[in-house]
């Protein structure tokens, strides 16, 4: 099983128990994710510990050691099982029914890599979910707490065409992102007055607008869902132009990556991964003490 070479380098430790008012909004996108795990282990390293955090698709699962507060948990297991056929193959398929094996990942890497449960569900620190509802095609957002949290975080992350829906209290959802892309809209509706975004694509990257016919003819069936994802790419798009100008406003704070990012969704080449999860590392330790100026940290 190929393993990231630079596995015994990456970071370990524990966050403190210090919480930073705000919410942190985590974009979604695959592999990309692993940007996303960097630079939210530099944010531990450094003291940065926002009470609030929501997470769409990958940024869902990324969540999960960030409010847990292990440094270098989420990259350990993606940088060490991606090629797993029981985490990302045919075991994934059979147990699963999609391309993730999360019965694999939360009751066997697990044990190997022990989460911390209890911080995760302390309630001192908010998490939220973004998944999409195939009935009305509407992002919902499930709250630890709340919820089942594991079986939010696989909805969220569940990707669409090759995986099965999660019915969650007879309600079939899928990937966040198939509706948002960015759960920015999360951060405002909380009423949050400080807001730092984890982008996994480069300020530059637009989505393609046009129609979706794969999604017109495999899910004819949920109508709502299908007009959900042919005007997701074009909010992603709109969304995109409104954070960059609310950044350059100073109103709120987003990292993107420095340079194009040409991981994909599915990307397997173990040293590429590498390198995205330590851009994250270079990007975050580049603009830490400007972050920690607008969460008023300094």
């Amino acid at each position: 099983m190929k393993v990231y070479s630079g596995i015994d380098n990456l970071p370990t430790g524990r966050a403190s128990d210090v919480i930073t008012e705000g919410c942190l909004v985590l974009e979604g996108g695959g592999w990309k994710g692993l940007y996303t795990l960097r630079v939210l282990d530099a944010f531990m390293e450094n003291g940065i510990n926002i009470r609030s955090t929501v997470g769409i698709s990958a940024g869902a699962l990324s969540a999960i050691g960030y409010v847990s507060g292990q440094i270098g948990w989420g990259a350990r297991i993606d940088l060490t099982y991606r090629h797993d056929k029981e985490y990302c193959g045919i075991g994934a398929v059979i147990r699963d029914h999609g391309v993730t094996g999360f019965s694999y990942l939360y009751k066997d890497i697990v044990e190997g890599l022990p989460l911390d449960k209890k911080k995760l569900m302390d309630p001192s620190r908010n998490l939220a979910v973004g998944v999409t509802n195939m009935l009305t095609g509407e992002t919902e957002y499930m709250e630890k707490g709340k919820c089942n949290l594991s079986a939010a975080v696989r909805a969220s992350a569940t990707v669409p065409y090759v995986s099965r829906p999660v019915v969650i209290k007879g309600v079939p959802y899928l990937d966040g992102g198939c509706s948002t892309k960015i759960p920015f809209p999360y951060a405002v509706r909380e009423g949050a007055d400080k807001i730092v975004v984890i982008k996994t694509r480069e300020w530059s990257y637009r989505r393609d607008t046009a129609p979706n016919k794969v999604a017109m003819t495999m899910y004819r069936r949920y109508p709502e869902f299908v007009k959900s994802i042919n005007r997701a790419n074009d909010d992603f798009n709109k969304m995109t132009d409104d954070l960059y100008k609310l950044h350059n406003e100073g109103k709120i704070f987003v990292i993107a990556p420095s340079k194009s990012v040409e991981v994909t969704r599915f990307a397997g080449d173990m040293e590429k991964l590498g390198e995205l999860y330590w851009l994250g590392y270079n990007d975050a330790n580049q603009n830490i003490d400007n972050i920690k100026e607008y969460l008023q940290l300094v």
